[in-house]
């Protein structure tokens, strides 16, 4: 059996022999991009290719993604501006619209990696994201709840592709200790939207009265019309995967499948769906080990993002003034999730951040139920998304990280990311007019989240890759290869016994 490797190890030789070309998807044959290089020179033409693939990918996707998740999070902008007095909605109504979107978001979003991967990145998020920006659009257009309900609910099935899609697409891109870095950077535009979206809001609520609408509604007809217009021109921008880019050399393009092939990543190569990559997927333990993680901070997220412009307003501000308000805890988690990132991509370890970030949010939470000073909440505020914001895109990478086959890693991310936002229902629910300013019920049902899910989830976790580990380390597990061919034992997967696991 060839020698274990390590996590931090992962740009080294896979255990099985490299073959001396790479096939594209397509059955064709490209040479070996280093051969006739020495070690300087592959070095530089490998960092060269990351520029590359960085200024191409990741600019526009995250772009793609704080447009995603404006459009989700401003119907709180908009009912701090009068959305629910002027659709006559109650505290019940309200939050069934917001539960509405979580439950068509999160039902569809393990199908849609399957999808992304049948009918090309492309394709898919055109499609996707063009559908939503129209459905955004017509919510500014309603004029009851039922008409609010359809919307958000449509929202969601149409959006329900990016975050998973996304995700799944660049772990098929990266190495697996590269992606943690660019996952935070996407998911920064979370954070960034939350302060760009407040800002926008209360621009854009100026606008009241104009054409015998309301302020919040051309919040929604204008987002949703960027929207429309982002979405024609991602056709012309996004890249397929890398066997297929047409912005890549064939050089680049035999580097790219090389680099995913010595990472021991199956994604390099081209696979087709079948039913034992779905059960595969559902018998892994790890499914639900991140699953319970995500749903901890993906959960609070969804609180923190949808209500903060109203937990800030029950503090005494005006409309305006809390949108505002709202905007710098936003840019400091941005900032938390993009150095926490890189640091977890250096040091190849991942779940010992999501422990110490999840007491910052922690402390935030239990600062918010514990005093009613405005000063106090508000730094509250601050410690609840920099305890939050940085947990979601780490996740994410460490669940990438420790699942391999393409369609696997597909079927696992878009499970945990579904479940994950299921828990936005819960979130919908739990801030109520009737407990402002005080909001108990709420904050303490995410202190809760925070605790069980996050923390908890992430500390046995952890203990349990740790062990598993130190089985393969020690060859308990190598009679899972014995007597089969190398292609079988290749397609193991991360049961194989020298995939060791991203702590």
């Amino acid at each position: 059996m060839a020698e274990k490797e390590s996590k931090s190890s992962s740009d080294e030789s896979p255990s099985h022999q490299e073959k001396a070309v790479v096939e594209t998807s397509k059955g064709q044959a490209l040479p070996d991009p280093d051969e006739g290089l020495s070690e300087e020179e592959r070095r530089a033409a490998e960092k060269k290719l990351l520029r590359k693939l960085d200024w191409t990918l990741i600019p526009w996707l995250t772009l793609l993604y704080l447009v995603a998740f404006l459009d989700r999070t401003n119907i709180g902008n908009a009912n701090v501006d009068g959305l629910s007095e002027d659709l006559h909605l109650s505290d019940t109504q309200y939050a069934a619209t917001l539960s509405l979107f979580f439950v068509s978001y999160s039902l569809f979003e393990p199908l849609t990696n399957i999808l992304l991967k049948r009918y090309r990145p492309k394709v898919f998020l055109t499609v996707t994201m063009t559908l939503w920006g129209v459905v955004m659009t017509l919510m500014g257009l309603v004029t009851n709840y039922a008409g609010l309900a359809a919307a958000r609910w449509f929202l969601g099935l149409m959006e329900a592709g990016l975050f998973p899609g996304i995700n799944f697409y660049l772990s098929a891109w990266y190495k697996r200790s590269e992606l943690g870095i660019r996952a935070a950077i996407f998911f920064s535009a979370a954070a960034l939207s939350g302060s760009f979206g407040g800002l926008l809001a209360a621009a854009i609520a100026l606008m009241d009265g104009i054409s015998g609408k309301h302020g919040w509604a051309w919040i929604f007809i204008l987002e949703g019309l960027a929207t429309v217009i982002l979405g024609v021109i991602t056709w012309w921008i996004v890249q397929d995967f890398p066997a297929e880019a047409t912005f890549l050399s064939d050089t680049e393009r035999a580097r790219v499948l090389k680099r995913l092939r010595e990472d021991n990543q199956a994604s390099s190569e081209h696979a087709k769906l079948s039913m034992r990559d779905v059960i595969d997927a559902y018998k892994d333990w790890k499914t639900y080990a991140f699953a319970i993680i995500y749903m901890g901070c993906d959960g609070a997220l969804y609180a923190f993002s949808l209500f903060t412009p109203s937990v800030i307003n029950a503090l005494g501000y005006t409309s305006t003034r809390a949108n505002l308000l709202s905007v710098p805890p936003y840019a400091a988690a941005a900032i938390l999730t993009v150095t926490v990132g890189w640091i977890a991509d250096k040091t190849g370890r991942r779940g010992i951040w999501n422990i110490l970030c999840s007491f910052l949010g922690i402390a935030g939470f239990a600062m918010q139920i514990g005093s009613q000073t405005p000063g106090v909440k508000y730094a509250a505020v601050f410690l609840g998304a920099l305890g939050i914001y940085p947990c979601i895109a780490n996740t994410i990478a460490w669940t990438a990280n420790n699942v391999e086959g393409v369609y696997k890693r597909g079927v696992v991310t878009g499970t945990v990311i579904g479940w994950g936002n299921l828990n936005g229902v819960v979130a919908s629910e739990i801030y109520r007019n009737k407990d402002k300013p005080k909001y108990y019920p709420g904050h303490g049902t995410v202190l809760g989240y925070l605790v069980v899910f996050l923390l908890g989830g992430s500390v046995v976790t952890e203990l349990l890759l740790m062990r598993e580990n130190r089985l393969r380390k020690a060859g308990k597990r190598d009679y899972q290869i014995e007597g089969k061919t190398e292609d079988e034992i290749a397609h193991l997967g991360d049961q194989r016994p020298d995939f060791i696991y991203t702590l």
